[in-house]
């Protein structure tokens, strides 16, 4: 009787140790499932010139800053990039005024007005751009930027070179196949523009 009593504690000893090391198998096994599950949810492959990539999906606070300083670097090189033809200005601000409010397109309005445009076509002028920096305040909504850049005027004779600075504040809003960042310019004006320097072609 003594060595079946003793033989039973062993048993039951040791199928108590089994069971608790089945739960925490199964335990940890779930829960390195679902980790992997985790992580491969927010991978996404996308195929470019004809090679997978991995992308990872990161949340859009993580991203804000670089997202906002795209949308206020695409919007002024539409804004700013221009040729002599009516065509390829018409699209590029269609384009500039999908990123902005009505402060844009009065701004686009008021140079219209003043012949601008036609100047440009007239006298066969190019005018490009390149950003040298946006700055962009996070910290409260909607977001304070502010852009320096400079501006290249190409006629047939020189390079006029122009200091611009603009500023204005981005707004969330849902993102389109027009506006794909998802912000809006809000009461964007030009701080400065002035001539630099002009070379001779």
């Amino acid at each position: 009787m003594k060595h079946i009593d003793t033989a039973f504690r062993y048993v039951r000893m040791f199928t108590f140790v089994i069971i608790l090391g089945s739960l925490l198998l199964s335990g940890f096994v779930i829960y390195k499932s679902y980790e992997l599950a985790t992580v491969a949810k927010n991978k996404v492959y996308v195929l470019a010139g004809g090679k997978a990539l991995e992308a990872l999906a990161t949340d859009r606070k993580d991203n804000v800053p670089v997202e906002a300083r795209d949308h206020v670097f695409m919007f002024h090189h539409y804004f700013f990039t221009l040729d002599p033809d009516d065509k390829v200005i018409q699209r590029n601000i269609t384009k500039a005024l999908y990123l902005s409010d009505a402060s844009a397109k009065r701004q686009y309005e008021n140079l219209k007005e003043s012949g601008y445009y036609s100047n440009i076509i007239a006298g066969n002028i190019s005018q490009q751009i390149s950003i040298d920096s946006i700055s962009i305040n996070v910290d409260s909504h909607p977001y304070y930027f502010r852009c320096y850049a400079t501006q290249q005027i190409i006629r047939a004779t020189s390079i006029v070179y122009r200091l611009l600075i603009t500023e204005g504040y981005l707004r969330n809003v849902e993102r389109s196949d027009n506006n794909s960042h998802g912000f809006l310019i809000e009461k964007w004006h030009t701080i400065e523009n002035r001539d630099e320097k002009t070379v001779n072609r």
